[in-house]
């Protein structure tokens, strides 16, 4: 069975192939879309873990992608990735809600770190709600 699900967004075909094949050699459930729409419409239809998102894309960029992804699934953690031209686009993401940024090209041990970090974060998110749902249903009167 996978740890946890990843989609990785990036327009950069080799890129997303080479890092889908690494990281489901570490049992990460990973998927690919080339652009922030196809993203999008992913996360409509499944519930992802972690996002890997590039923040250069042609048409829909990182950011746009990024906030519309927090709207849709708030819960899911988002890791921007960037190039060194764009560190001010990371830091731009984690205003609207990354978890982190990563420079680009990266070592793989550093990105599925990061990606174990965020996703932690996210289970323990997901503990706190369901512990404050059982408080808040043991309390109603039957």
């Amino acid at each position: 069975m996978a740890l946890y699900t990843v989609l990785i967004v990036d327009d950069e075909e080799e890129f997303r192939d080479m890092t889908v094949k690494r990281l489901s050699k570490r049992d990460l459930e990973c998927e690919s879309a080339p652009d922030g729409d196809t993203a999008l419409d992913m996360i409509a239809k499944k519930n992802y873990d972690v996002v890997l998102l590039d923040v250069k894309m042609p048409g829909r960029d990182g950011i746009e992608t990024l906030r519309e992804i927090k709207r849709m699934a708030p819960m899911t953690e988002v890791v921007m990735l960037t190039g060194h031209a764009s560190v001010e686009s990371g830091i731009n993401g984690i205003k609207y809600g990354a978890f982190d940024y990563l420079m680009k090209p990266m070592e793989l041990d550093p990105l599925f770190e990061k990606l174990n970090a965020a996703y932690e974060r996210k289970r323990t998110q997901q503990e706190k709600i369901e512990q404050a749902q059982i408080k808040k249903d043991m309390a109603r009167p039957s």
